[in-house]
């Protein structure tokens, strides 16, 4: 990646956006708060949230792991990605670096909680591993929401 940026999932998403003069994360910092929700609390600023997705958006979930490892599902926002493709039937292809490297998943807005059709064509990637006293969680049913990334979020050199 670059030394420039968090080696997660949000340094990921700023790398992507960098080139073009924009920065996600919010101009104040809150102590011990995680790039995810940093760059959920700029986009909600800027009136940038919504639940339509396009190529080019962020895509943000909730509890993808146990963030603060108190055992319980209280983490708020872990994990952002970019909307690569959505195709007509609710399928979105986005990128995101999760274990390890970068990888390409995919959610489906109408089937949250179905992993694959009839047909066995994958329509939601398992984001979070099973535990044990939890089942693995689907991409779908971990969604948060989609944010555009235009100029509002241009800061000056």
């Amino acid at each position: 990646m670059s030394r420039s940026v968090n080696d997660d999932c949000s340094g990921l998403a700023n790398l992507a956006y960098r080139k073009r003069g924009l920065s996600l994360m919010h101009d104040r910092p809150i102590p011990g708060e995680g790039g995810v929700a940093s760059i959920y609390r700029k986009a909600k600023a800027l009136g940038a949230l919504h639940d339509k997705p396009r190529p080019g958006d962020l895509v943000f979930f909730r509890e993808t792991y146990d963030r603060n490892r108190d055992g319980r599902r209280n983490d708020g926002l872990t994990h952002i990605g970019v909307v690569e493709r959505v195709e007509r039937d609710g399928t979105v292809t986005f990128v995101h670096r999760a274990g390890g490297g970068v990888k390409r998943s995919k959610l489906h807005l109408t089937r949250p909680s179905l992993r694959r059709d009839a047909r066995g064509r994958v329509l939601n990637d398992y984001l979070r591993r099973s535990e044990k006293v939890a089942r693995p969680r689907l991409a779908g049913e971990l969604l948060a929401g989609f944010a555009t990334v235009d100029r509002r979020w241009f800061t000056a050199p």
